[in-house]
């Protein structure tokens, strides 16, 4: 039995198709056959000799993967994004292009639309658009009744659509694929009793037409009046994710409210906070708990301005919705629509 351990080629010699196929651990006959297309090869051991030829810098590594993709499918994936300049959602889209680039079952074109809003005006002309183009689609939007009758419309068409981040067309989607929002709003509350230097009143902060909103409110208020009976948690303060409208409430409530002990943000608008909190904050040893890692909200928690943020796994949550995707384009849009949840990340001022 021979030793698994990589083949090391001496610096400046050529790399050869022995040295590669010694390198997958197999015939020089296979990698004649991988290269050469002469006669067809399990795609288990394809996939390896592509692996050590980029290893070892073979130099048709890349005309390796070109012959193992020549068959396969080709798929149209259609994603409606928001905020086009927003950090999150600029991330968001590099991770979904890095994803589809990586499959290796099929050839993936990922077209990206951002709607300027979360409103159906908005977002129903792009999906109208995609569905015409692609062959499964995912999106972040609001429940709105609109939004899932064309959901029904794509569906009863064979296009797959997928909710992210926020749950819309329950029973209709495809698939949700996001955290688990009332474990989310929970944690947040019990991070929150922890936190506080004392009893108070505490605000949520998020917008009204977000599945994902509605369900942190309920588990936030539900773990304070269960765990919590102390702090009082106000009328939720509605920031439709816009950051001057985020500053000018928290502003005005932190200047009116003596007992405010703090608020949770389950949205967009980060930047307004993080102003209003550097502005009137300081000294009311407020608890700040916000929605996702960007660079406005890692320099706060490294200022010690926000308590936590919590943040989705962006790189994870794409690989799942690519595979997703592809399952539902294959095996046609299912019966009985799906969940999955995806654990969040917690950020601290001392783990950032």
């Amino acid at each position: 039995m021979t030793e698994d351990r990589p083949i090391r080629i001496a610096r400046g010699k050529r790399v050869t198709i022995a040295d590669l196929a010694r390198e997958a651990g197999v015939s020089v006959a296979t990698v004649d056959r991988v290269l050469n297309v002469r006669l067809p090869v399990r795609e288990e051991t394809a996939q390896r000799v592509h692996a050590a030829a980029h290893a070892i810098g073979y130099h048709a590594a890349g005309l390796i993967k070109q012959r193992l993709q020549q068959h396969l499918p080709h798929y149209k994936l259609g994603f409606i994004l928001r905020k086009p300049a927003h950090d999150f959602y600029q991330d968001f889209a590099r991770n979904i292009e890095e994803s589809v680039s990586m499959a290796k079952s099929f050839h993936g074109l990922p077209i990206i639309e951002f709607a300027q809003s979360h409103l159906p005006r908005d977002l129903l002309p792009l999906l109208k658009d995609l569905g015409s183009r692609c062959q499964a689609i995912a999106m972040v939007a609001a429940d709105h009744p609109k939004i899932t009758a064309s959901v029904e419309e794509l569906k009863a068409k064979g296009i797959p659509v997928f909710s992210l981040l926020s749950d819309f067309a329950d029973g209709v989607r495809e698939g949700y694929i996001g955290l688990n929002n009332s474990k989310v709003g929970r944690t947040a509350a019990w991070v929150f009793s922890k936190a506080a230097k004392r009893p108070g009143k505490v605000v949520f902060v998020g917008s009204h037409r977000f599945q994902a909103h509605a369900t942190r409110e309920t588990a936030f208020r539900a773990y304070f009046r269960e765990n919590a009976p102390k702090f009082e948690v106000l009328d939720p303060l509605v920031n439709l994710d816009e950051r001057q409208l985020t500053y000018e409430k928290l502003l005005d409530l932190m200047q009116r409210e003596p007992e405010l002990v703090g608020f949770y943000m389950a949205g967009g608008g980060i930047e307004g906070a993080i102003s209003a909190l550097r502005e009137e904050g300081s000294g009311q040893d407020l608890v700040a708990i916000v929605s996702e890692m960007t660079p406005q909200s890692r320099g706060a928690l490294a200022d010690d301005i926000l308590t936590m943020a919590v943040g989705t796994p962006m790189r994870r949550l794409c690989q799942e919705l690519i595979m997703a995707m592809e399952r539902a384009i294959k095996a046609g849009v299912a019966e009985s629509p799906g969940q999955t949840f995806l654990p969040f990340d917690i950020y601290l001022p001392e783990n950032i």
